[in-house]
């Protein structure tokens, strides 16, 4: 149902399951072990796997907190996407790698809920793409001593209110792993 055209295709996009952007993340085993349960299938179904991959001052490139975790090991023919704002799509090749594997439906899951992946996701939304959330596979850190709720309410509530997301000729909401069906989610 997606607005761009002849994309009919899903990918699974994993969104900074970085070393230095999990430490310490609400739910991290959980998450990452969905996560990889998610990439695992995927795999076997032969649904593209596209990573992104944060650097900023914090996660220098090359560095350990900048490496995906180990837990999580990412195909040679996976693409990889390096990118510096919270938005995937913003300045790096997304689109365009999108674009050459036909995929118009996305299977969003990482980190941080609160930033790269709210950011992700309403930046797949606006250009058009159908965006899944899937719930248990997204954290974040605690950040309640700058003012914001703790991980677990920003979790829940970006799973209520990107359950609810709407626009005209697309998709969105969530599900959980164990729900993902790559045929028919996105």
């Amino acid at each position: 149902m997606s607005t761009l055209a002849d994309r009919p295709h899903p990918a699974l996009l994993v969104v900074d399951v970085q070393n230095g952007v999990v430490a310490g993340a609400y739910r991290r085993d959980d998450v990452v072990a969905n996560v990889a349960d998610l990439v695992r299938r995927a795999r076997q179904e032969g649904v593209p796997v596209v990573w992104v991959q944060h650097s900023d001052a914090r996660l220098v490139r090359g560095g350990d907190d900048w490496r995906i975790v180990p837990e999580l090991v990412p195909a040679d023919a996976e693409p990889l996407v390096e990118k510096l704002y919270g938005d995937s799509f913003e300045d790096t090749e997304l689109e365009s790698v999108l674009a050459g594997l036909r995929v118009g439906r996305l299977l969003v899951v990482g980190a941080q809920t609160d930033a790269c992946v709210r950011s992700t996701l309403h930046g797949a939304f606006v250009r058009g793409y159908d965006t899944t959330l899937v719930s248990d596979a997204h954290t974040t850190q605690d950040r309640t001593r700058w003012g914001a709720p703790p991980p677990e309410q920003v979790v829940a509530h970006t799973n209520l209110y990107w359950t609810h997301q709407e626009a005209p000729g697309r998709t969105a909401g969530t599900v959980a792993t164990k729900d993902v069906d790559f045929a028919t989610t996105a």
